[in-house]
């Protein structure tokens, strides 16, 4: 019984080598950058049997092109084993666009680069908050919060430049509706502060401006008035109400201080 178990030992172990296909090795053929047909073609050549394990988006990359393979290129391995491929997509996802008005260039750089995003095309207007996001924008046409949008887009901005050095008078914004308003100061590239509501304001849109700040006039002297000034790039605080307000004619003209 002893001799007959040493027997079948001895034939076991002797065959290992040729169970395990032992010593029977082969360089893995590099596909990477390869498209997946010809990569697989490539190794199923040289006995390999072939999987997608994963997927990716390059968007300098060719579709269906092979990103990584494991074993990598030349590795030394057993015949008949499975190599496994990561290929590049056909199709980009679609990336939420988050809102970046008011984010400095610089984090919208880095936020993007995480998103798989592009920075595009800049330009500026007058603004306080120089070098913030005013607009966003994607192929042309301004770019809501949310909006789905392939990867590796490129998304332009509208920057603040800060404020600007011409100077003209301060508009009258009293007995306009904050629509209005809003319309008037941007085509004069200054911008809208703080919105205090004087009473129970549902519809802010149409509400009426019945305060300004700054004033059109200032009087440092009782009866002496002078046209206040504003450059682009800067605010204005406005005080709004449901109700019109009454305007007073009368009062005399103001001075140019210029």
């Amino acid at each position: 019984m002893l001799v007959l178990i040493a027997v079948l030992l001895f034939i076991f172990f002797n065959s290992l080598g040729f169970i395990t296909n032992h010593n029977e090795t082969i360089k893995v053929p590099g596909v990477t950058g390869k498209g997946l047909s010809e990569a697989t073609k490539i190794l199923q050549a040289a006995g390999f049997s072939v999987g997608v394990q994963d997927s990716v988006y390059i968007d300098s990359l060719p579709p269906l092109s092979v990103v990584r393979q494991s074993p990598d290129a030349d590795d030394v391995v057993k015949m008949h084993r499975d190599v496994y491929l990561t290929i590049n997509r056909a199709v980009p996802p679609m990336i939420d666009m988050p809102d970046l008005r008011g984010f400095s260039i610089k984090s919208v750089e880095i936020y993007l680069s995480g998103l798989g995003l592009k920075f595009g095309d800049t330009s500026y207007v007058p603004d306080i908050a120089k070098n913030a996001v005013k607009e966003q924008s994607y192929n042309g046409t301004p770019i809501a919060p949310g909006t789905k949008v392939p990867m590796g887009s490129k998304i332009d901005f509208v920057l603040g430049s800060g404020v600007g050095d011409e100077e003209f008078n301060v508009p009258d914004l009293v007995g306009l509706t904050v629509s209005e308003a809003r319309s008037l100061l941007a085509a004069n590239s200054v911008g809208i502060g703080a919105i205090i509501i004087a009473d129970g304001v549902k519809d802010t849109a149409n509400a009426y401006v019945v305060k300004q700040s700054p004033d059109r006039f200032s009087e440092p002297v009782e009866g002496q008035k002078y046209q206040n000034k504003i450059r682009p790039g800067q605010l204005m605080d406005i005080w709004i109400s449901s109700n019109a307000p009454v305007k007073d004619s009368t009062a005399s003209p103001a001075k140019d201080d210029h």
